[in-house]
């Protein structure tokens, strides 16, 4: 529970990674009720969001993540700090990136709709991104316009990629 995190030294959360949503079918508001939960127990929410290979080659990629930030950021969030991370779906743990501009595209399209969502509390909140980073490709990410920074997955697994990514930072 978001509870027994908070009481044992998390502070941050990730909710709506792509593994739930995609593998086991977590909804938008699922994810919202989830965040309520995490603030109420005093953690600070991450809230993933992406497309699938699918949706991005049917031109529904923009359309869909929008609709993600809108459906699971609730308005408990006014105020509070948190922050959007968007992972394509197909570029989890599949080597493949989107380009920087396809990535600096839908972080503004993330930014947007959380806008439009939260309204000013948006203002200050961070967008990560995250999808197959590695050390290879982490300082072109990084600079990216709209990326605020990189959620890593099967890289923080080994400490020399995980170290060579922070180094890009």
């Amino acid at each position: 529970s978001a509870e027994l995190l908070h009481d044992a030294g998390a502070r941050w959360v990730i909710l709506g990674h792509s593994e739930r949503r995609h593998g086991l079918g977590e909804t938008s508001a699922g994810v919202a009720a989830k965040v309520e939960a995490a603030l109420r127990a005093g953690l600070h929410p991450v809230v993933c969001v992406g497309e699938t290979l699918a949706q991005r080659d049917g031109g529904e990629a923009e359309a869909v993540v929008a609709a993600q930030v809108r459906e699971s950021l609730p308005e408990a969030l006014k105020g509070q700090t948190f922050t959007l991370a968007y992972e394509p779906v197909w570029a989890i743990g599949t080597g493949r990136t989107p380009t920087p501009a396809d990535i600096a595209r839908m972080h503004e399209v993330i930014r947007e709709a959380a806008a439009g969502r939260l309204g000013p509390a948006a203002a200050g909140m961070r967008v990560l991104y995250g999808g197959s980073v590695n050390p290879a490709n982490a300082a072109t990410l990084l600079a990216t316009p709209g990326v605020d920074g990189a959620l890593v997955g099967g890289a923080s697994l080994k400490a020399l990629d995980f170290l060579a990514i922070i180094h890009a930072a």
